[in-house]
């Protein structure tokens, strides 16, 4: 199982798209919704991603820290 090059979720076997670009990267997408994003928006940006979810949990950590002292 690979996981999206985009949202970060699992792809389950046989379903998804490759893209292979001009350069030889390989980006894996689970839906269409995640390969036009990918053109247009950074994924840190965008909410139902996991990279989002990520950096937020890591902000809240910073400032509970800040908090405390």
């Amino acid at each position: 199982m690979t996981s999206c090059s985009f949202c970060g979720n699992m792809i389950e076997r046989g379903s998804g798209k490759m893209f292979v670009k001009s350069d030889g990267s390989i980006l894996y997408f689970c839906s269409r919704k995640c390969e036009k994003n990918e053109e247009m928006r950074d994924r840190k940006t965008v909410r139902w991603t996991q990279e989002y979810t990520k950096l937020k949990k890591r902000r809240l950590k910073t400032i509970t820290k800040a908090e405390k002292k």
